[in-house]
């Protein structure tokens, strides 16, 4: 058997170095806020040479970027570029709750943001969720600008606060060939607006009757047009058929009163018109790829 040379121990052994490449570093944030508004509230716009982003939290927004507009709901971030001038204003007498958060960026990864809006899955909310509980720990809360560290801030609440908004946004990036079609249903053109008219109507009925039995017949009688209009229309404006986006807004209003735990899941299930709890449960997992129970324990991982 060969002898090995023996190395000499006071030789130094250098390793190289593999330098990391992040596609997306934020090196400062200008705010972060959580805003409940009024349901008549109207922000009339800004401009900044920073990057924003504004989820929506509840309710429903008309948001303005430049001349583009788009109508968007719950469970959705729209991000402005550095120097568009954006406002926006609450839809359908709701109070809207709000993230809005401002950042510097010069990644070229951050470009691909630009007019953007994307609908938000769960592992993406809480993404968000880790971010703002994070800024709490890190800043006094109402958060105001500047900024104001808390004296009693855990150790690297600021740099969690850091990773997790890059975690996020690196994870919508590697979705982003998705963006635009998830984006559909929630973004309403301005134009074709007999047709816009004819969704927000439909829509409307659909929030009023969620635990009542629907027809496409009973539609089209109660808003005084053809069933082929009403399902051309709302196909072209929200990406769904009218019963495929009502089981939908049953789903959303299942997982509201999840996280308000004023319901158990049968009461939730009579409530929505689910013929059984069973039958619910069933719905709800082929919507969001998680039981009622996995769904309401994730939630209190949230804010």
């Amino acid at each position: 058997m060969m002898k090995r040379k023996a190395v000499p121990r006071n030789r130094m052994i250098t390793f190289q170095r593999t330098r990391l490449q992040p596609a997306i570093d934020i090196p400062s944030i200008i705010t972060m806020y959580y805003f409940e508004f009024g349901k008549h509230y109207v922000f009339r716009g800004e401009s900044h040479d920073f990057w924003e982003f504004l989820y929506v939290d509840k309710g429903e927004l008309e948001v303005w970027a430049d001349d583009r507009s788009y109508r968007i709901g719950q469970g959705t971030i729209i991000f402005h570029k550095p120097n568009e001038f954006h406002r926006f204003y609450a839809q359908n007498d709701k109070a809207p709750n709000v993230i809005v958060m401002t950042f510097d960026c010069r990644s070229d990864a951050m470009n691909r943001f630009a007019d953007a809006v994307i609908r938000l899955d769960d592992e993406e909310r809480n993404l968000l969720a880790c971010v703002v509980k994070e800024g709490m720990a890190a800043f006094e809360f109402p958060f105001r600008h500047p900024l104001v560290r808390r004296e009693d801030a855990p150790i690297g609440a600021e740099q969690m606060v850091r990773m997790y908004l890059e975690t996020l946004l690196v994870r919508l990036l590697r979705r982003a060939d998705a963006w635009y079609s998830e984006a559909k249903p929630l973004v309403l053109p301005a134009k074709a607006k007999d047709d816009d008219d004819v969704t927000r109507r439909t829509i409307d009925l659909l929030r009023r009757s969620i635990g009542s039995p629907v027809t496409l017949a009973q539609l089209s009688d109660a808003l005084g047009v053809s069933k082929t209009h009403l399902k051309d229309a709302f196909k072209r404006n929200t990406g769904h058929s009218v019963m495929e986006y009502f089981a939908l807004l049953k789903i959303e209003q299942a997982k509201q009163l999840i996280r308000e735990a004023s319901c158990n899941f049968t009461e939730i299930a009579a409530l929505l018109g689910f013929s059984s709890v069973h039958v619910f449960s069933k719905a709800f997992k082929r919507s969001t790829d998680m039981t009622p129970s996995e769904y309401a324990k994730s939630v209190k991982s949230r804010l």
